[in-house]
């Protein structure tokens, strides 16, 4: 990856009339439905950018969808990348720099995660607090990182204090049930043992998921505040476990996604230009 690579990208979305986004988001599995809230949409499907990465899962679409929500500007990613379709680190989070190149000054991530705390249930969103990366890597862990951005991270509150806060308030006062808790990043594309189950439990995740933490490890490196949401679509009680349907996790992403958009469009309302 090269800063003239980036360039290219963006100069092809500025052509198309991607203009000073304000808000990136990016799509989880099963969670496309928010680009139907999109006022006036450009889009850019990924095979035509320069140097971005293809989605390769037959549930992510692949493309770039720019225009308005809730007064604001945004670009929205409909299919994001994943260590088991074989991409490293740098293409997985290519999409964020292009993004953060083309403006944006907040992210908003979601995902399809299994629920590893028993306490919450399939159907659940939970808000992001913290995460645990078992990837394996670090999309930092290149030579010429440091023309991008800071080699050497912090990242003892990587996700916005402030936009967490907010993301809280407009759920209570929605009635929209929202929890919060530790995402572990693992692999994939196998699900879990039960062994694996218990040991998750143990480390102090509350989710596990196949995807967000490069993403985050980079927005923090771009000082870009992001938040991350996951919609639990299956509970991963080692004691009682099912053998995994994908459709049905799905299904549960469909169900609990109204409320994902609608926390999504009220955050964006009420985010102030900066």
């Amino acid at each position: 990856m090269t800063l003239k690579q980036l360039e290219s990208s963006v100069k092809y979305l500025k052509e198309k009339g991607f203009e000073a986004p304000e808000i990136g988001i990016v799509l989880g599995s099963g969670l496309g439905r928010m680009v139907e809230e999109i006022e006036e949409p450009l889009v850019a499907h990924y095979h035509n950018i320069p140097f971005f990465p293809l989605a390769t899962v037959e549930f992510h679409s692949g493309k770039l969808v720019y225009g308005n929500i809730s007064g604001k500007k945004v670009v929205v990613m409909q299919g994001r990348f994943h260590l088991y379709e074989g991409y490293d680190f740098k293409d997985i989070t290519y999409p964020i720099r292009v993004m953060q190149k083309l403006g944006i000054k907040k992210l908003l991530i979601s995902n399809a995660a299994g629920a590893i705390n028993l306490d919450y249930k399939k159907g659940d969103l939970m808000l992001l607090e913290d995460h645990i990366n078992l990837q394996g890597g670090s999309p930092l862990a290149f030579k010429n990182v440091a023309e991008f951005g800071n080699r050497f991270v912090d990242m003892s509150e990587p996700y916005d204090r402030q936009m967490r806060q907010m993301l809280l308030d407009i759920a209570s006062e929605n009635d929209i049930r929202l929890q919060t808790g530790v995402y572990a990043a693992v692999v994939g594309p196998q699900l879990e043992t039960r062994a694996e189950y218990r040991m998750l439990g143990r480390m102090g995740a509350d989710a596990v998921g196949m995807s967000t933490v490069p993403e985050v490890i980079v927005a923090n490196q771009l000082e870009l505040p992001v938040i991350a949401v996951s919609v639990l679509t299956d509970e991963c009680d080692p004691d009682n476990l099912q053998p995994v349907n994908v459709s049905e996790i799905l299904a549960v992403a469909a169900k609990a996604e109204p409320g994902l958009v609608k926390l999504f469009k009220l955050l964006i309302a009420g985010l102030k230009d900066n």
